[in-house]
């Protein structure tokens, strides 16, 4: 077979960073001889005709073939892939690397998973050293022997359609996390130093607390009397408010709104600024920013719905004011795009319910329509009830409008309620493509009492949450693709919310690209739907002026 027309290939890693390469037929087989090169950049570079890649993990391929200027268009993580069908049949946490699959198809003992590498400043080029393979295997036989288990795996599931195309856009979101490492947040640490210095005050040596919390401090311990009071120890904080005769469990922010005490507002205001202090103060400052870009290491699939996380520098905590050093290129733009009531538009496709899927069939702001339809017209109360409705409330004015949501939109109600009665008796939960809740005992036995009760309130949100971590992952997959013809480049990325950077001529076009993408999403997760999934965008020069 002529190499050049082989769409897909394997790529195994070797102890000595070669790789070996083979071609794939269309069933995942063999469909050529094997073929070495020094490393994964040079072997992509060498087959630009190859638009899919089966390796072991992106996150140690790709980072790479970034680096050498290469891309490729789409993958097949083994190890992402593994994790997600140990899942799906039930067994979940266990081991998820290649040597661990192998081992589990040989009947050998399963190695560990490697602990994560830790994060740095620097994009990395290999993830922690994988897990050796047992009996000494071959890299790329073992590579292909996994990687055609999964596919009988896959075609064993409830949905093979479902479970491939899930399984496609993890590995997509893999691809999108290694490039927005590598092209990184715009960063003006010059206006960071200026914004900490505006808000703390000056620094003092040895780590002391800036100007302006010890100043906090010394005001909070006089509201409790003028004994010393540290304020960064909710213990003590507590323990002063008894002496003062006012009673609180906690140091929340909430609990503490509702105390008349001359200690609260600096305890609040001592709060806000000791979080920028410390999660985004000059250390993190030091840490996080190089060459005026801020690189994390985003975690495909963090969290058990399938939402991201970050390995370091709290990408997905940036708060509001710190937003302001988050600054576009001269001549540049940055496309800030939120997606618009995105888990109740989920529900109305998940569900398949006719009443909500024709409220969300509008562009416009759901709340408003629903409103339109009961509860006094008032849109806060629309919002509260269904938000409600997708996490369990079980007091207040959303219960209280939950009968009539019930009546309305049977078919929607039903699909939360399902899923938190599986819940609660301990079985799998499922969000539309295939992503599954484990249970939570070990032993598969359903929980009772609070537990299970709990565990019902996170299965209700966790079919809508998850389904719409899937959604976003072919967003970014589409997104990504026409995103290629075009400078820009997308730069941020946390659930719902995408930033993508761009010279200030190309913004119409980033805009028609998000629409088209959030509409391609919709289509290929949920098919034929009339539910819509809109986008509010904003260009914006700095982040903080996006609403």
């Amino acid at each position: 077979m002529n190499e050049e027309r082989v769409a897909h290939c394997a790529l195994a890693e070797y102890p000595d960073g070669s790789v070996r390469v083979v071609p794939l037929d269309a069933a995942g087989r063999r469909a050529g001889g094997e073929q070495a090169a020094p490393g994964a950049a040079e072997a992509v570079r060498a087959r630009p005709w190859v638009t899919r890649w089966v390796w072991r993990s992106t996150a140690s391929v790709y980072p790479a073939v970034l680096a050498a200027g290469g891309r490729v268009e789409r993958c097949h993580d083994v190890e992402a892939a593994e994790a997600l069908l140990l899942a799906y049949e039930g067994a979940w946490g266990r081991p998820r690397s290649l040597a661990a699959a192998l081992a589990r198809l040989t009947r050998q003992p399963e190695p560990a998973d490697p602990p994560p590498a830790a994060p740095t400043d620097q994009p990395s080029l290999f993830d922690a050293s994988p897990a050796p393979l047992p009996g000494d295997a071959d890299p790329l036989a073992a590579l292909l022997a996994v990687y055609a288990a999964q596919r009988e795996r896959i075609a064993l599931t409830e949905r093979p359609d479902r479970m491939r195309l899930l399984l496609a856009a993890e590995s997509a979101g893999t691809l999108v996390a290694a490039e927005l490492r590598v092209a990184g947040l715009p960063w003006r640490a010059d206006i960071h130093r200026r914004l900490l210095d505006e808000l703390l005050g000056e620094r003092y040596p040895g780590g002391a607390e800036p100007r302006r919390l010890a100043e906090l401090s010394e005001e909070i311990s006089a509201a409790f009397g003028g004994a010393r009071v540290r304020p960064d120890l909710p213990a003590e904080v507590v323990r002063a408010f008894g002496r003062a005769g006012v009673r609180v469990e906690s140091t929340r922010a909430w609990e503490l709104r509702r105390i008349d005490h001359p200690a609260v507002a600096p305890l609040l205001e001592y709060k806000r600024l000791y979080r920028i202090w410390t999660a985004h103060g000059w250390s993190w400052l030091r840490t996080w920013v190089r060459d005026g870009r801020f690189r994390t290491e985003y975690v495909v699939g963090g969290t058990m719905s399938g939402r991201w996380t970050t390995h370091g520098g709290g990408a997905l905590q940036i708060p509001r004011v710190v937003r302001r050093a988050v600054v576009a290129d001269p001549g540049w733009r940055l496309v800030v795009a939120d997606a618009a009531q995105l888990e109740p538009r989920v529900l109305a496709a998940i569900s398949g319910d006719r009443g909500l899927m024709a409220v969300a069939a509008s562009p416009d702001d759901l709340y408003t329509r629903l409103a339109r339809q009961g509860f006094s017209g008032e849109r806060e109360a629309a919002k509260l009830s269904l938000l409600g409705a997708m996490y369990g409330q079980t007091s207040g004015d959303g219960l209280r409008h939950l009968a009539d949501l019930r009546r309305r939109f049977p078919l929607a109600v039903a699909c939360v309620d399902e899923a938190a009665l599986a819940g609660e008796r301990g079985e799998l939960v499922r969000t539309w493509l295939g992503r599954t809740c484990p249970v939570e005992d070990e032993d598969g036995t359903a929980r009772s009492g609070a537990a299970a009760r709990a565990r019902g309130r996170f299965t209700r949100n966790f079919v809508v949450q998850g389904s719409a971590a899937e959604w976003a992952l072919l967003m970014l997959a589409a997104l990504r693709g026409s995103l290629r013809e075009l400078r820009a480049e997308l730069v941020f990325f946390q659930h719902d919310e995408v930033l993508v950077h761009c010279p200030e001529e190309e913004v119409a076009a980033v805009t028609a690209a998000i629409t088209a993408a959030s509409s391609a999403a919709a289509r290929l997760a949920f098919g034929d739907t009339p539910v819509v999934f809109p986008f509010t965008t904003a260009a914006v020069e700095t982040y903080a002026e996006a609403k």
